[in-house]
């Protein structure tokens, strides 16, 4: 299992909603340093913390960060984008940008830092959703469908070397990027606590709310369970 007490970790994504309380929550459990990525990196008032540039989408962005960052021994890949992009659509231009980010950029962002994770026996957490199981979101839920079959990869290569992946799945959470959704929204701060409580009980998986295990259970079920339109 991941200790993060003592522990140096990194955050892609760190600007947006969940990337800030997986800042704020690695400090308040002992880490002694967080390096905070984004394309733009913002200031944070802890000397702890190191702003960090990391364009997932950049192989020489992503290269140039795991050189500076080299001590890790946690990773936090939670960068990721939902533009409305579509599988049906003519020009599929929209949707080859999607999993540049939230499959591919992933993808460099663990083969990068798999070498430091090596070296210090750490961990990787892969940020998912529900939508990896139920594809009502189109190519933002192929996405993570995609991602969900890598984690699962990259855990059964990883664990023989001492590196713990542990998958994170949710629903609707309160971030900007369901700013303009009327629904029920998961607290940030405790889809964020779940995920570092299994990580560090040793949890390949984290499933954070309700939606996220009731779906999860369905997948045994006929198709028509999970999606009823067929069954009309």
């Amino acid at each position: 299992m991941t200790t993060i007490d003592g522990g140096v970790v990194l955050v892609t994504g760190a600007n947006g909603g969940l990337g800030r309380e997986f800042v704020h929550q690695a400090l308040e459990r002992g880490a002694t340093k967080v390096y905070a990525t984004a394309r733009t990196p913002r200031e944070w008032d802890d000397e702890r913390v190191v702003p960090l540039q990391l364009d997932v989408t950049d192989p020489a962005s992503v290269a140039a960060a795991a050189e500076a960052a080299d001590d890790v021994t946690l990773v936090v890949n939670n960068a990721g984008a939902a533009t409305g992009a579509s599988l049906l659509a003519e020009d599929l231009e929209a949707a080859r940008d999607l999993f540049e980010t939230n499959f591919w950029g992933a993808q460099r962002v663990a083969n990068a830092f798999a070498p430091a994770l090596r070296r210090q026996q750490g961990g990787l957490v892969s940020v998912l959703s529900v939508l990896s199981w139920i594809g009502i979101a189109d190519a933002y839920s192929a996405t993570k469908a995609a991602l969900w079959s890598a984690t699962n990869t990259q855990r059964l290569a990883l664990a023989p070397e001492g590196v713990q992946v542990t998958a994170l799945h949710l629903g609707y959470t309160d971030t900007p990027m369901t700013a303009g959704l009327d629904v029920d929204k998961n607290d940030p701060a405790d889809v964020v606590r779940q995920a570092y409580d299994g990580l560090e009980a040793g949890a390949h998986e984290v499933l954070a709310d309700a939606v996220s295990r009731q779906v999860k259970a369905g997948l045994a079920a006929p198709v028509e369970a999970l999606y009823p339109a067929l069954a009309g």
